[in-house]
Protein backbone atom coordinates (compact mmCIF):
# COMPACT_ATOMS: atom_id res chain seq x y z
CA UNK A 1 0.00 0.00 0.00
CA UNK A 2 2.66 2.48 -0.75
CA UNK A 3 1.42 4.61 -3.17
CA UNK A 4 -1.44 5.35 -1.62
CA UNK A 5 0.46 5.60 2.07
CA UNK A 6 2.89 8.08 0.11
CA UNK A 7 -0.08 10.26 -1.68
CA UNK A 8 -2.19 10.60 1.67
CA UNK A 9 1.31 11.60 3.37
CA UNK A 10 2.04 14.23 0.30
CA UNK A 11 -1.77 15.74 0.86
CA UNK A 12 -1.81 15.62 4.42
CA UNK A 13 2.07 17.99 4.62
CA UNK A 14 0.40 19.89 2.13
CA UNK A 15 -2.95 20.48 3.82
CA UNK A 16 -0.94 21.15 6.98
CA UNK A 17 0.55 23.95 5.48
CA UNK A 18 -2.39 25.51 5.39
CA UNK A 19 -3.72 24.25 9.02
CA UNK A 20 -6.21 21.81 7.17
CA UNK A 21 -6.71 18.49 9.40
CA UNK A 22 -4.88 15.59 8.12
CA UNK A 23 -6.47 12.90 5.71
CA UNK A 24 -7.06 9.47 7.44
CA UNK A 25 -7.65 6.04 5.74
CA UNK A 26 -9.10 4.95 8.75
CA UNK A 27 -12.15 7.46 7.91
CA UNK A 28 -14.62 6.75 5.42
CA UNK A 29 -15.51 10.06 4.34
CA UNK A 30 -11.92 10.74 4.07
CA UNK A 31 -11.11 7.60 1.90
CA UNK A 32 -13.97 9.19 -0.57
CA UNK A 33 -12.40 12.52 -0.60
CA UNK A 34 -9.03 10.77 -1.20
CA UNK A 35 -10.76 9.06 -4.35
CA UNK A 36 -12.06 12.91 -5.31
CA UNK A 37 -8.45 14.09 -5.45
CA UNK A 38 -7.11 10.94 -7.26
CA UNK A 39 -9.87 11.56 -9.78
CA UNK A 40 -8.76 15.00 -10.32
CA UNK A 41 -5.02 14.65 -10.50
CA UNK A 42 -5.69 11.90 -13.18
CA UNK A 43 -7.87 14.51 -15.03
CA UNK A 44 -5.23 15.40 -18.42
CA UNK A 45 -4.96 18.61 -17.73
CA UNK A 46 -3.76 17.95 -14.17
CA UNK A 47 -1.37 14.94 -15.25
CA UNK A 48 -0.16 16.66 -17.89
CA UNK A 49 0.22 20.11 -15.98
CA UNK A 50 -1.72 21.39 -18.83
CA UNK A 51 0.88 19.96 -21.47
CA UNK A 52 3.96 21.21 -19.98
CA UNK A 53 5.41 17.86 -18.83
CA UNK A 54 6.95 15.23 -20.89
CA UNK A 55 5.74 12.54 -22.08
CA UNK A 56 7.89 10.45 -19.63
CA UNK A 57 7.35 12.38 -17.11
CA UNK A 58 3.46 12.19 -17.61
CA UNK A 59 3.78 8.43 -17.66
CA UNK A 60 5.57 8.14 -14.22
CA UNK A 61 2.65 10.09 -12.68
CA UNK A 62 -0.05 8.27 -14.18
CA UNK A 63 1.62 5.18 -13.01
CA UNK A 64 2.20 6.15 -9.10
CA UNK A 65 -1.76 8.06 -9.07
CA UNK A 66 -3.22 4.89 -10.76
CA UNK A 67 -1.37 2.31 -8.58
CA UNK A 68 -3.04 4.68 -5.56
CA UNK A 69 -6.42 4.75 -6.74
CA UNK A 70 -6.16 0.47 -7.30
CA UNK A 71 -5.01 0.33 -3.58
CA UNK A 72 -7.90 2.64 -2.24
CA UNK A 73 -10.15 0.26 -4.31
CA UNK A 74 -8.52 -2.46 -2.62
CA UNK A 75 -9.03 -0.86 0.95
CA UNK A 76 -12.57 0.26 0.38
CA UNK A 77 -14.40 -1.43 -2.54
CA UNK A 78 -16.94 0.74 -1.85
CA UNK A 79 -15.57 4.64 -2.89
CA UNK A 80 -16.52 5.87 -5.89
CA UNK A 81 -14.19 7.47 -8.95
CA UNK A 82 -15.42 9.47 -11.72
CA UNK A 83 -12.92 9.46 -13.84
CA UNK A 84 -10.65 7.30 -13.31
CA UNK A 85 -12.24 3.96 -13.95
Amino acid sequence: MSALQNYVDQKNQWSAIFGDAPLSLALSADRQHIAGMLDSDLSPENLSCDGELSGAEESRRYRVLRAAALELKAVDPTVKFYEFG
